[in-house]
């Protein structure tokens, strides 16, 4: 059943995604409400699979956090990166193959719960800053080249987008810092200490508190900011891809 749900929400994000993209196959509106209608279909199949993997809760609060965005905005341009981002953990859950554990109950059990969300939450906001930190230099390169096609018709104004990145970067830092000091001071408490999970937390931490540093106290401008983004969270997520092999190899589980 769990298979079968996490099936279902990986074709519907991978089928958001191509609907979004229908304007640069033709000169039409973006399908906000298919888009929007397909990516909740994906997101409820998802909920029914959290109960087995905790590994897709990075996937369902990515995706439901893209619902939210484009429901609001009534926009459908992050769905062509956010969502493909949305299917990748939720593919790495089926390959990697994790079960449920045997988690805590009552008050250590609330404590491990919210780290775990709020750690998601906090990458799902970075992941957000990614992604139009990507499209940002994809038409920030069409402008510059003069080339006025699908993806300047389609894609948000670039202060839009350089405003997004600034609020999702900042947003994430400081649900991420929280989600790290609930973790640490879980992983002190109960004498659970993991080296990989220690590193990939601090890795992760690092690359989105240096977008908000570089923003506040460097003054960094939209295209830095936006490279920065993007190549620290691709850097987050192949660590994390790492490090769940490595470790379930291992004979454990990362998360």
């Amino acid at each position: 059943m769990t298979a079968i749900a996490h099936f279902i929400a990986i074709t519907c994000y991978i089928g958001a995604a191509a609907l979004a993209a229908t304007p640069f196959a033709r000169p039409v509106g973006a399908p906000v409400r298919g888009v929007v209608a397909i990516l909740a279909v994906g997101v409820l199949a998802h909920a029914t699979a959290l109960l087995a993997y905790v590994l897709s809760v990075a996937g369902f609060v990515l995706a439901g956090t893209l619902l939210i965005v484009e429901i609001v905005a009534r926009d459908v341009s992050l769905t062509l990166i956010a969502a493909p981002l949305a299917a990748i953990p939720t593919i790495c859950a089926n390959l990697i193959g994790l079960v449920p554990g045997n988690e805590p109950a009552g008050a250590r059990g609330a404590w491990l719960f919210a780290h775990i969300v709020l750690s998601f939450i906090g990458i799902a906001a970075f992941a957000t800053a990614a992604a139009a930190g990507c499209m940002y230099l994809v038409e920030r390169r069409e402008l510059e080249s003069r080339r006025f096609g699908a993806i300047f018709r389609f894609f948000p104004p670039l202060a839009t987008l350089d405003r997004v990145n600034h609020v999702a970067a900042i947003a994430g830092w400081l649900v991420l810092t929280l989600g790290v000091v609930l973790a640490t001071t879980y992983a002190l408490t109960y004498h659970e200490l993991s080296a990989p999970k220690i590193v990939w937390a601090m890795a992760a931490w690092l690359a989105v508190s240096g977008i908000a540093l570089g923003r506040f106290v460097g003054g960094w401008q939209a295209r830095r900011a936006a490279i920065y983004s993007s190549v620290s969270f691709t850097a987050v997520v192949v660590l994390y891809v790492a490090l769940s092999l490595t470790e379930t190899n291992g004979g454990g589980r990362f998360l």
